[in-house]
């Protein structure tokens, strides 16, 4: 497909192990006027290679692939956030996983996503995914969060709308990855009052204390889904794209 004069397009690299599905992402990043495909994977070893010769702006990679068909994804989004952190990774899952949602967001929502493979057959809703984590912003599921706080009601207000101004900050402040130390440096706060701002948090977003959940990561991951999360720090771009 030509390009047009002076559109700056957004590279990307396509991992999946499904001929099919494979080729019907690199189909559609073709037909999107600013993306341009810069090659395909079928297993982790091949994606790693290619995003070391090619360095793209975003990966969009299945979940599971060979050589063990577990959590390959997830792994080589853990590298790429060491190796090359200017990368955006683009996560494809049929599984309603928060486990897997945590382990991708754990040293950080900027520059990933994790969406369902439904997401996909809605070109629209892909598209602005690979937009908004391109620019440094986060995409998350909404399925996933409602799995993993089902406790919360989206009817009318969210647990979002009961914390203050301030635990909002430090909440975006969460989502970038920052630790308490850096969060109170950032906001000119002690660690004391951080440590009271986020257990206030915890509280308000009804996150158990269980061992295998994360509520770090799990407020963040509500955070981003949350329809009105409009004071977000620089980096990240809060919620799921809105269908037109």
């Amino acid at each position: 497909m030509t390009r047009s004069i002076g559109v700056v397009s957004i590279r990307i690299a396509v991992a999946e192990d499904n001929a099919l599905l494979r080729d019907g992402l690199a189909r559609l990043i073709h037909s999107t006027h600013d993306f341009e495909l810069v090659g395909t994977a079928g297993d982790y070893d091949e994606l790693l290679a290619l995003v070391t010769a090619s360095t793209p702006d975003v990966v969009v990679t299945d979940i599971r692939m060979p050589p063990t068909g577990t959590d390959e994804g997830i792994r080589a989004a853990a590298v790429l956030r060491i190796s090359h952190p200017a990368i955006g990774v683009i996560v494809l899952s049929q599984f309603v996983s928060p486990a897997y949602a945590i382990s991708l967001l754990s040293e950080g929502s900027a520059r990933r996503g994790y969406l369902l493979k439904d997401r996909v057959a809605d070109v629209d809703d892909l598209v602005a995914a690979i937009r908004v984590v391109a620019a440094g912003g986060a995409v998350i599921d909404p399925q996933v969060v409602e799995q993993l706080v089902t406790s919360s009601s989206r009817s009318s207000k969210t647990p979002i709308d009961f914390l203050t101004p301030r635990e909002r900050e430090v909440l975006g402040e969460m989502a970038l990855g920052k630790s308490n130390a850096a969060i109170a440096a950032t906001l000119v706060l002690s660690e004391r009052a951080v440590e009271k701002h986020i257990n206030s948090i915890f509280s308000k977003l009804h996150l158990t204390e269980e061992r295998d959940v994360n509520r770090r990561v799990a407020a963040v991951l509500l955070y981003l889904t949350d329809g009105d999360a409009g004071n977000t720090p620089d980096g990240v771009a809060a919620r799921f794209p809105p269908r037109a």
